[in-house]
């Protein structure tokens, strides 16, 4: 570690143990969130979200395709993630880089395993014909916590898709069959200090990542830890309690931005 690292390091944890944090935030509190949809006109969704200075959008196509074989009646979901060079320095052109897949495979996840899209009603003829919705995040402006952004921009995305039936000659287009959706929460440890929605300075001193997907009842759909540290059941209690209450609040976000679908 760098000297100018290391300095900063014990600064924020400084703070951290005073109760504050470098933008003035409650340990649990997000920054300020503007969601917007329909961003991008050539796209069957789109959604793009400002987290604080991160700046994250997400497009949605559909195309025919055959299903899986182990999955014959059911529509297929594919998810990947850019992290272009101009959102920040450390983001470098050519093949996905590991973060990348990581927040592909963490959107996909909370996305997948709460069933919010109804991949059922996206078969066309079971075996042969189903929807295959592609979700393409795309990294504009890095500040920290790309996991809630990706996220959150995503399920707005999807509730402004229209699945594009009459372009395939398959009848009248109709909105993309959802359920309610899992809301992504993620904190990090500093130490001994658990923070909510960390910055890009507290995220690169962070001992251990824990993302937490909860649904309308506050029940977890979905969970993954980063990074090396570890966390007590304690811990781990206290961060799924703080999950579900910023859930309400980030859900209730999102319900106004899509016009309470």
């Amino acid at each position: 570690m760098t000297l100018t690292p290391s300095i900063k390091r014990e600064y924020i944890i400084n703070l951290g143990r005073q109760g504050k944090r470098m933008d003035n935030r409650e340990f649990h509190e997000f920054r300020n969130i503007k969601l917007e949809t329909n961003v991008v006109k050539k796209a069957e969704g789109s959604a793009r979200i400002h987290l604080g200075n991160t700046q994250v959008m997400v497009g949605i196509k559909m195309d025919v395709g055959e299903p899986y074989p182990d999955t014959p009646d059911s529509g297929v979901l594919t998810t990947a993630a850019e992290l272009i060079p101009m959102a920040s320095p450390d983001f470098e052109a050519g093949p996905p880089r590991e973060e990348a897949i990581e927040l592909a495979r963490v959107v996909d996840r909370g996305v997948r395993e709460s069933e919010v899209v109804d991949v059922e009603k996206l078969c066309i003829e079971p075996g042969e014909k189903v929807w295959i919705l592609f979700i393409d995040i795309h990294i504009l402006d890095y500040d920290g916590n790309l996991f809630d952004a990706a996220s959150l921009a995503t399920l707005a995305a999807l509730y402004s898709t229209t699945v594009p039936a009459e372009r395939f000659e398959l009848g009248d287009d109709y909105p993309l069959p959802l359920r309610e959706p899992p809301i992504s929460c993620t904190s990090i440890k500093m130490d001994d200090i658990i923070i909510f929605d960390p910055s890009l300075d507290e995220e690169l001193i962070a001992d251990a990542r824990l993302t937490v997907a909860t649904d309308v009842n506050g029940d977890i759909r979905a969970m993954q830890k980063g990074l090396n540290g570890s966390y007590s059941k304690e811990e781990i209690q206290k961060i799924i309690k703080a999950s579900v209450d910023n859930g309400r609040h980030l859900r209730e976000l999102l319900k106004q931005t899509i016009g309470g679908k």
